[in-house]
């Protein structure tokens, strides 16, 4: 998928799916985001996780990985059929500049594909008004955990 920049220009964002042999290309964009992570840790993560269907997906300009977001589809009960979005990290060189909105419009058409017609994620405070202006609503049903 290609989308245009915001600015107008001619360098075009573009979107695939990754290749398990390019994963370990993708850690120094997800230490953004999961600075706890070593490199080691996050591959081993990413190919356990890839058994339950869990893939990378890229952005590019010019060539150059700008984005990573990670999607896996899930089946419950409650939710049905439905894309999940776990991680979306944009080289912070390049925010604010489309590559977001590429990787979900990339997620979206992934579920659509798939017949899913709903995605989910959890966002971090700071996100929500991005994914709001996606058309994305809060979910009424909280998260909540315990470490054991």
């Amino acid at each position: 998928m290609t989308l245009p920049g915001d600015d107008g220009a001619s360098d075009e964002v573009q979107t695939r799916r990754l290749e398990p042999r390019e994963w370990a290309t993708v850690f120094p964009l997800v230490a953004q985001l999961r600075p706890h992570l070593d490199a080691q840790a996050f591959l081993a993560q990413v190919r356990r996780q890839s058994h339950g269907g869990y893939e990378l997906v890229g952005a590019f300009r010019d060539g150059r990985l700008i984005g990573v977001l990670g999607m896996r589809p899930v089946h419950t009960l409650v939710r049905g059929p439905h894309l999940h979005v776990d991680d979306i990290v944009i080289d912070e060189s390049d925010r604010r500049a489309g590559v977001g909105r590429a990787l979900m419009a990339y997620a979206e058409a992934d579920a659509r594909a798939r017949g899913m017609a709903v995605v989910f994620l959890d966002a971090r405070p700071e996100a929500i008004g991005f994914y709001r202006a996606l058309g994305y609503t809060l979910h009424t049903a909280p998260s909540m955990k315990k470490n054991l």
